[in-house]
């Protein structure tokens, strides 16, 4: 059992950084300008929060659906019939933590844990029904997670919102598993407990557990429907072709588009020009899309209107239908099905714990020839989550591979900290003070 919470009782050090996360989001609202000092994701995110016109102070959840309406919404929503999966994973009453489950609009379905943690979250709306988007409320970890599309965890004064600075979360989104489409998110709400390593790795693995449910009642379902065709069909009935439980034998396999490193932009044997690869990430990596303005901003940078952006989505339709991919599909932009994004399995391989396949596959930086705004901000985001796994949880010998790197190579503190973990008669020992001593003079 963990000591009961108190959002008030900061430590002086808790204070001290809350202090300094004040002071940086007072400047950055009133310079536009956020400090390169916040973790990449909580800079991008701070970012997208003033270019909301977000109001720190005033900024609450929207909470107006009907009672009866939401109530009928949510007992029908996919995630409904999965809860006894979460529940048995993550609620225990006394844990110290609340658990919530939204939908992919980041509207919170169920709210359930720490019966007093839940009667202090009722302060800030975080109850079901509540609308907790980064739209809405700016940062946080269900609503970030929802807007990256991967698992997220925001501490304390990171929140871009003040009312929640007393609370840490972890959330990561779950994906239909037929579609890839995004149904929800899961996350943990609490004291420091709640972004935890273990924490992260214990609602990835849930959300793995929920989106295996998930295929087994859609397999299920499938069984159910080509029994009751053939029935039908023995009994003198007309019925559709009976499809495979599996899945339709003919259907393709999801494309590769590499887009990290420095080789040529590919989806899966063609090359790409940059504009087209930029396009493709960028709506790999929102799933469900974006509207002609926001993506005209990500690419260009305000240098070119959304008519400068249709006349380009032309010749890509055309790329992609010469490679048998379906079309785009506008209002807003997304992809006709879900593309294997090479920078999104780092990502999830990240999410995972698994730091040396993630590393692997982690060819380099995404797009580095790029300046489209959003490129720039999602390399910056990618590199800065491999940089911060590789320091907080890999072992030396990974560690060591990621400071080879060339974005690690002169990085003094990814060098000293595989040195603290090196063993006091490691024979690699003198190779990474040498090499320190190289960083020192490089840097003057």
């Amino acid at each position: 059992m963990q000591p009961a919470f108190d959002p008030d009782a900061l430590t002086a050090d808790a204070h001290a950084i809350r202090d300094r996360l004040l002071i940086a989001q007072a400047d950055a609202i009133a310079t536009g300008s956020v400090p390169p000092t916040l973790r990449p994701v909580v800079r991008a995110s701070w970012e997208r929060a003033i270019r909301g016109a977000i109001d720190p102070d005033r900024a609450l959840p929207s909470l107006d659906a009907d009672e009866d309406e939401f109530e009928r919404y949510r007992s029908s929503h996919a995630l409904a019939g999965v809860l006894p999966v979460i529940r048995r994973l993550l609620v225990e009453d006394d844990a110290g933590l609340i658990v919530a489950v939204g939908d992919a609009t980041g509207r919170l379905l169920w709210v359930e844990g720490d019966r007093g943690l839940r009667r202090r979250a009722e302060d800030m709306l975080f109850v079901p029904g509540a609308d907790w988007s980064e739209a809405r409320v700016g940062t946080s970890a269900p609503g970030t997670a929802l807007e990256l599309d991967r698992p997220v965890q925001i501490r304390g004064a990171e929140h871009f919102n003040r009312i929640v600075h007393p609370w840490s979360c972890t959330a990561a989104p779950v994906h239909d598993p037929e579609t890839g489409r995004v149904l929800g998110v899961i996350d943990i709400t609490g004291t420091e407990h709640a972004v935890a390593p273990h924490t992260l790795s214990l609602v990835t693995a849930t959300v793995a557990a929920v989106e295996a449910e998930l295929r087994v009642a859609g397999l299920q379902r499938e069984i159910r429907s080509t029994v009751r065709r053939s029935r039908a069909g023995a009994s003198g009935g007309s019925a559709a072709p009976a499809r495979s439980p599996l899945g339709s034998a003919s259907a393709p396999e999801s494309l590769r588009l590499r887009v990290l490193g420095e080789g040529r932009p590919a989806l899966g044997g063609s090359e790409l020009s940059g504009r087209h690869a930029e396009i493709l990430t960028l709506l790999a990596w929102h799933p469900r899309g974006l509207g002609a303005e926001r993506l005209a901003d990500l690419v260009y940078g305000g240098e070119a209107s959304a008519v400068t952006l249709r006349a380009e989505m032309v010749r890509l339709r055309r790329a992609l239908e010469a490679v048998g991919e379906p079309p785009i599909g506008s209002r807003p932009y997304r992809l006709g099905r879900p593309l294997d994004l090479d920078a999104a399995e780092v990502v999830r391989l990240l999410g995972r714990g698994a730091h040396r396949r993630a590393l692997a596959a982690y060819g380099g930086p995404l797009l580095p020839a790029s300046t489209a705004p959003g490129i720039v901000e999602l390399r910056d985001e990618i590199a800065g989550r491999v940089r911060e796994s590789m320091l907080s949880d890999a072992s030396v010998d990974v560690l060591l591979a990621y400071a080879e790197r060339d974005e690690a190579v002169l990085d003094a503190e990814v060098w000293r900290a595989a040195l603290a973990l090196l063993a006091p008669r490691s024979p690699k020992r003198a190779a990474v003070v040498a090499h320190l001593d190289r960083i020192d003079r490089a840097i003057g």
